[in-house]
């Protein structure tokens, strides 16, 4: 792992959380007018066609291994299928700025369930005291008093919450492609291939789509920006930062996806964010600090004296 990144590297984690912070924003335009449920199949089967051209151009197979091949399904479905289709319903109701906070809490869950399904990344006293900041920072974003009448706002951002925990599974979950040998590039294939496999008989019964009006131009540019961008782009560009700089570094995109998000929707879609939503941001990116325990472990360095 590299304590510090150059500053080609920093530009590419920059570049990253925009392309990841524009998906809310590409929902958020595509959503007026296409169902949530057709807007993951678009992006999937978009992205899947694009990586296996990218697989064919590196000359890479694609696996034909029953298990590897049911692995994609699982992992389809815990990092493609439920969090794109909770997140696409969530945005139809909230603005695209307070789902990017919302995804934040992503590596808060994942602690929780590392706990649960490791043997080798329990929780600590400094990772538990992040966890219960980070669910205070989100009380105070959905707000005490709208929880005494859930209404479809509260449960937009519930949803969004449960398609965080989905891709806390999932990181948990794909850990098994390391020692099944499975490229990283070839598990982001592989994932929307099966996510696509399974989002298309949903839709066509739940959708219908031969039914549904013409998406408007606007839409149907945000959905190729999603898949083409938001999606392929982005993890060919998440794997080169993976190898440069280490995955601890990388997750350092996590704080960055929230203001690219919340700055695209306000700028693009009018949306306001509202104090509460601000200040949740604020104390969740103190709780992902103290998880990380690099600021605090930083802190402790300058305070030991030295020998």
């Amino acid at each position: 792992m590299k304590s510090s990144m150059c500053k080609k590297e920093w530009l590419m984690l920059i570049a990253l959380s925009i392309l990841w912070g524009g998906s809310f924003l590409f929902v958020g335009i595509a959503v007026s007018d296409v169902p949530p449920l057709s807007i993951v199949l678009v992006r999937v089967f978009l992205s899947a066609l694009a990586l296996h051209f990218v697989l064919r151009v590196m000359g890479q197979k694609f696996p034909t291994d029953k298990t590897i091949l049911i692995a994609f399904l699982i992992m389809g479905l815990l990092n493609n299928a439920i969090p794109f289709s909770l997140i696409a319903y969530g945005q139809s109701h909230i603005a695209s700025g307070l789902a990017s906070i919302l995804n934040a809490t992503t590596p808060i869950f994942t602690v929780i369930v590392a706990h649960f399904l490791t043997t080798d990344e329990k929780l600590t006293g400094r990772k538990s005291a992040g966890v219960i900041i980070g669910f205070f920072g989100v009380a105070i974003m959905i707000g005490i008093d709208a929880l005494e009448a859930l209404g479809i706002h509260i449960l937009a951002q519930i949803a969004v919450l449960i398609a965080t925990a989905s891709y806390a599974f999932a990181g948990i979950y794909g850990k098994r492609f390391q020692n099944l040998g499975v490229k990283p590039l070839t598990v982001a294939t592989g994932q929307v291939t099966a996510s696509t496999c399974l989002m298309l008989p949903l839709v066509l019964i739940v959708d219908q789509p031969w039914q549904l009006p013409m998406p408007s131009l606007n839409s149907v540019l945000a959905l190729a920006a999603l898949a083409l961008l938001s999606t392929v782009l982005a993890y060919i560009l998440f794997f080169e930062i993976l190898a440069r700089a280490g995955a601890t570094n990388l997750l350092l995109v996590t704080f960055l996806i929230p203001p690219s998000a919340i700055i695209l929707g306000v700028l693009v879609l009018n949306e306001a964010i509202q104090f509460n939503q601000m200040l949740g941001l604020m104390i969740i990116i103190v709780s992902l600090l103290i998880i990380d325990g690099r600021l605090l472990g930083g802190i402790g360095k300058k305070k030991s004296p030295t020998l």
